[in-house]
């Protein structure tokens, strides 16, 4: 059998995502310069089409969400795209904004999440206050433990027993309305499988999952969201999806 038409399909795919990823990426690094004190959900969902159509996508896979927004006061809501309304609540000096996007190109998924800081005016991925560095820290501890955790084999009940046990003792919370900590990238929404209990699916049978826990302390105010994409390379090593975790 010929498997060269199949390799070809298979790098083409990643490529497609890769390309998702990386409109996400760079819409997201521009608009770390761009989030004003007197910006709010609206507005910088606005924004985050606007470059998203500068970079060449025009679509979403997450029910006609491109931009899911939530800061301040929202910052620990979990809330479907499909209920999703952007809010009038402004920024101001100092604050916490999420935002998510699902961006398709030719066919493929992106899905890519960050957490902003505002702090005194200025927007930032890294914080410097300690209200805000706790949370990015555990954030990134929590996906450097995952990768050291999964494997091929691994499940995705086993994953988000794993993660959430994590998040439980460190005095956080999961906030997601379904409790998962992530999904596997599709093409159809019903499609996906997801990191939640008594998912027995491997890790290995996807092509792609996410990794998204979306947590708060259990006495904070603000809700943390980091999301990559992962996947296993042909000697079995799990990877970023472009490379980049922090």
């Amino acid at each position: 059998m010929n498997k060269l038409p199949y390799l070809a399909e298979k790098m083409s795919l990643f490529q497609k995502h890769c390309q998702a990823q990386s409109v996400a990426r760079a819409v997201l690094e521009q608009l770390c310069h761009e989030i004003l004190p007197g910006d709010s959900e609206r507005s910088i969902v606005s924004k985050a089409i606007c470059l998203s159509e500068a970079n060449g996508v025009t679509e979403t896979w997450y029910h006609d969400c491109p931009a899911l927004v939530l800061l301040g006061s929202r910052s620990c809501l979990s809330i479907s795209g499909r209920d999703y309304e952007p809010s009038s609540e402004k920024v101001g000096d100092n604050n916490l904004v999420t935002i998510d996007l699902s961006p398709v190109w030719r066919g493929a998924w992106g899905d890519y999440a960050r957490s902003f800081f505002i702090e005194s005016g200025r927007c930032s991925f890294r914080p410097e206050s300690s209200e805000f560095l706790e949370g990015y820290k555990l954030q990134a501890m929590l996906h450097s433990e995952m990768m050291a955790f999964v494997e091929p084999s691994t499940t995705f009940d086993a994953l988000y027993q794993f993660g959430n046990n994590l998040i439980t003792e460190s005095e956080y919370l999961n906030l997601d309305f379904q409790k998962n900590l992530g999904h596997s990238i599709e093409n159809a929404l019903a499609d996906r499988h997801f990191v939640e209990a008594d998912n027995h699916h491997r890790l290995e049978d996807v092509n792609f999952f996410t990794f998204e826990p979306h947590i708060r302390h259990i006495n904070g105010r603000w809700g943390f969201k980091h999301e990559n994409i992962y996947y296993f390379d042909d000697d079995g090593k799990l990877e970023i999806l472009l490379g980049r975790k922090f």
